[in-house]
């Protein structure tokens, strides 16, 4: 191996770090949900038991107890896992500073330069899974390769607790036989699109010709392909030296089904101003606007548009996901969910063209100073202690302290 990568995946994270305070539901089938009450009844985690019913991450509280009626709820708190995550990561820190997080549990190691203190890349992942064990209480399993993409898929490979090593000499009988959707990065449409072509396994993506792969899927396709035959090079960024943000969104599973103009306009208000206040807060502007919409049978689409300008302003984003509500959606059909995500960013100072009319440039002029004063009195006072009309006092679950509060790390 000319690099050692390691990858680092913590067991059914969440639940886990729960029951360091929940011991009496170790030996039970357990999981972690939203509040049913407030309908954000979904499984954000399970134990290994709970696995074994058939319980799956993001599926709705009713059915994961359709499976397991026995099974034990207890709530997220997402406090507690910026912390333990951060510990983890203190100690990834003691083996090298090229420790690049993925997710709140997972991050990668590049540990190359590591071997003459430490031992060998599988010697080191042992090390650090049986420390996590021992000082924190938690597990992890971990993959070790040449490339992070065959690392992460070395984590998968075996849990809980295990270490999988996966070489240039193994990769094929390991990884090749697998279904296509296993190879990190395919999705389920990914995943459909190929099947319908008869690429069915991993070994399969990586025997096809390349051209038609990217004929097939476009970019993607080519990155890919790539993957499935070893070829990534992508390196491990140093621990706080990742890529910047790509995208700033905020969406929420409302109390009750949004059916009048006014709940969606209070709705897409609320959340345009928590994304607009991130933007301003990392000094970014968005080039374009999406919108997710589920409706009650858990069915959802997604539409995006492109801005003549970037903004950060919630006016702007809000009217934008108005429009497109309006093209998209049908006047009076629930809505269950919302998300409003700012894409395509840019510095906030990036030059944009002036309107022609001056009168729009004095309107823009003000509603910024105004939206940045609004930022000065919640970071005073508190994030609820001034919003827009609309969203006061709402009864759809909208809050802008809680909602902004998902941004702190």
């Amino acid at each position: 191996m000319d690099r050692v990568i390691l990858h680092c995946d913590m067991n059914g994270f969440f639940a886990s770090v729960e029951l360091l305070d929940y011991p009496e539901l170790k030996d039970v089938p357990m999981a972690v949900c939203g509040s049913s009450e407030n309908r954000h009844g979904i499984i954000l985690a399970k134990n290994e038991i709970a696995k074994k019913y058939g319980i799956t991450t993001a599926e709705t509280l009713w059915q994961a107890r359709r499976k397991c009626p026995q099974l034990q709820i207890v709530p997220p708190h997402h406090e507690k896992y910026v912390h333990y995550s951060k510990l983890i990561n203190k100690i990834y820190l003691e083996y090298t500073d090229m420790v690049e997080p993925f997710s709140v549990d997972e991050s990668w190691l590049d540990v190359t330069a590591s071997r003459r203190l430490f031992g060998t890349g599988p010697e080191i992942a042992d090390k650090i899974r049986h420390r996590v064990k021992a000082e924190l209480g938690l597990t992890l399993s971990a993959g070790v390769s040449y490339n992070k993409i065959f690392a992460k898929m070395g984590s998968d490979y075996k849990k809980p607790d295990a270490t999988t090593v996966i070489t240039q000499e193994n990769y094929k009988s390991l990884l090749w036989p697998l279904d296509i959707g296993e190879l990190f990065f395919v999705g389920k449409a990914t995943s459909s699109k190929l099947h319908s072509t008869g690429i069915a396994t991993i070994g399969d993506l990586a025997l096809s010709d390349r051209d038609y792969i990217v004929r097939l899927l476009g970019k993607q396709g080519g990155l890919i392909h790539d993957y499935a035959n070893g070829l990534d090079r992508t390196p491990v960024a140093k621990f706080g030296e990742g890529e910047s943000i790509k995208s700033v969104g905020n969406g929420t599973t409302f109390r009750r089904d949004l059916t009048s103009e006014d709940d969606i306009n209070a709705a897409v208000k609320g959340l345009s101003d928590t994304v607009a206040t991130r933007l301003r807060k990392h000094h970014m502007k968005c080039f374009g606007v999406k919108v997710d919409i589920k409706d009650s049978s858990l069915k959802t689409i997604s539409r995006q548009t492109r801005l003549d300008n970037p903004t950060n302003l919630s006016d702007t984003i809000a009217s934008t996901a108005m429009d497109i509500i309006h093209k998209s959606w049908s006047k009076g059909k629930p809505i269950r969910l919302l998300t409003i995500t700012a894409i395509d960013l840019c510095d906030e100072n990036q030059a944009q063209q002036l309107s022609l009319f001056a009168s729009e440039n004095i309107s823009k002029e003000k509603s910024e100073k105004a939206e940045r004063a609004m930022d000065c009195i919640r970071s005073r006072f508190g994030n609820d202690i001034i919003n827009f009309g609309s969203v006061f006092k709402n009864d759809i679950g909208l809050s802008t302290g809680s909602m902004l509060k998902k941004e702190k790390k």
